[in-house]
Formats: C-alpha cells, sequence, structure tokens
C-alpha cells in the first residue's frame, strides 16, 4: 500500500499522476508534443497539490521506461531521480508498452490479444504483443508496418492495436475481420497505477544512481538548425 508518483514522457503525451495504493487519485496530462521539459516538474507540483499531500508523504516514484522518445525518456528519468535522491525514496520502473497495453485492456476481453504502438519513424513502430493478462507473448521490437505484419496472430485470435502508432497499422490491417483499433491506448500516467503498486510491494525497485531507461534504439539527432 503506497502513494506514488507517476511519471510518463516516452512520447507525445506529458502526463504525471498521483495513485494511493494502486489507484488513481489525480493527473495532469498535455498532448501538445515537447513540452516535458517545461512542464514535467509542473504538473508533480500540481498533483501534489490536488491531492493535498507533501513530496515527503511521498513513498516511490515511478517512471515510464521505455521505448519511446530519447529525449523524453531522459527527462522524466531525470525529474524521477530527483525526487527520489532528495526524499530518499524508492525508484521504479513501468515498461511502457507494457502501462499502454494496460490501459487497452478496458475495451479487450479475455482471449484477445494486444499491441501497442509506439510511433517511431516512417512505418516503423516499437511494439510488443501481451495477451489480457499482460503475458508478454512476442518480445519488444521495433517493427516496419506491412500488410502481412501479424498476420499469424489475426488469423487465431482478435487482436487490439492502440497507441500513436495505431493510425499506421489502421491503414494497413483494417481489412483483417480480427483486428480492432482501441482508443484507450495512448501513453499516460493513468495505466501505470496498478503495475506501479505491484511492483513497491514486492519491492522491485531500480537502482536509482545507475537507472537507464529502455531506449531499444541508439539516439539519433536531427539535421543541424543553422544559427540566425
Amino acid at each position: 500500500m503506497a502513494l506514488i508518483l507517476l511519471l510518463e514522457s516516452s512520447a507525445s503525451v506529458c502526463s504525471v499522476g498521483l495513485s494511493r495504493d494502486g489507484t488513481i487519485c489525480a493527473v495532469r496530462e498535455n498532448s501538445d508534443g515537447n513540452k516535458h521539459a517545461e512542464l514535467l516538474s509542473v504538473f508533480c507540483e500540481q498533483v501534489l497539490k490536488e491531492a493535498g499531500v507533501e513530496p515527503s508523504d511521498l513513498n516511490a516514484v515511478a517512471v515510464s521506461g521505455g521505448p519511446g522518445s530519447y529525449t523524453g525518456l531522459r527527462i522524466g528519468a531525470s525529474t524521477a531521480k530527483g525526487y527520489c535522491y532528495a526524499l530518499g525514496i524508492p525508484l521504479i520502473a513501468i515498461p511502457t508498452l507494457e502501462a499502454m497495453a494496460n490501459g487497452m485492456r478496458k475495451e479487450a476481453s479475455d482471449g484477445d490479444l494486444i499491441v501497442p504502438m509506439i510511433d517511431a519513424r516512417r512505418m516503423e513502430v516499437y511494439t510488443a504483443v501481451y495477451d489480457f493478462n499482460l503475458k508478454n507473448i512476442a518480445p519488444v521490437i521495433p517493427h516496419v508496418l506491412e500488410e502481412n505484419s501479424y498476420q499469424n496472430f489475426l488469423e487465431q485470435r482478435i487482436v487490439w492495436f492502440g497507441g500513436d502508432g495505431m493510425s499506421k497499422s489502421k491503414e494497413l490491417l483494417a481489412r483483417h475481420a480480427n483486428a480492432r483499433f482501441a482508443l484507450s491506448g495512448m501513453p499516460s500516467a493513468k495505466h501505470m497505477a496498478e503495475l506501479a503498486e505491484s511492483k513497491y510491494e514486492k519491492k522491485q525497485f531500480e537502482d536509482t544512481a545507475y537507472y537507464t531507461p529502455f531506449y531499444l534504439k541508439n539516439f539519433q539527432p536531427g539535421p543541424k538548425r543553422s544559427m540566425p
């Protein structure tokens, strides 16, 4: 039973939540993109104030552990570490795709498969396959979508696709009778609460000093901008 600050900064959504005993009691989100550095710490202060608690009341901080945006993951990890060091509390890392799949379970049924997707470049997504109980069926990989993607799964069961990479899959896979497209799969601190509580109870903590997010791919800088 714990009071946990939840940070999600792996993709375009900047999301901060506060959970008590695995239930969300406050949340702040912004989906404008590229505002994590500006908003993440502000949202932390706001959710604590809304819930009427002090930082010293926290039992742990949980951060979305990736894959996702290199910059976003670094900002989330740095913010989480700052709280953990200052308060002397443990750090919990929640796999981003697993948390997304947890959100998508609201629309799925037992026996269905769940495929969260994080938008990467062109037709590529970061993805994995889970069953309804969040058992990992296929590992986290960068996957280039094509018409035959997930064919073996779609022939056997209903498969739910979600996340900010879903639009790419929808164009290719909507013709399959077993393909479904979830509205609840975007990365969000709200989807992390139960998973963070479970890890807290099992004492599955990260080494705060040496923790790094799961980037999946090496950092690829964009083109240099010319100075004005």
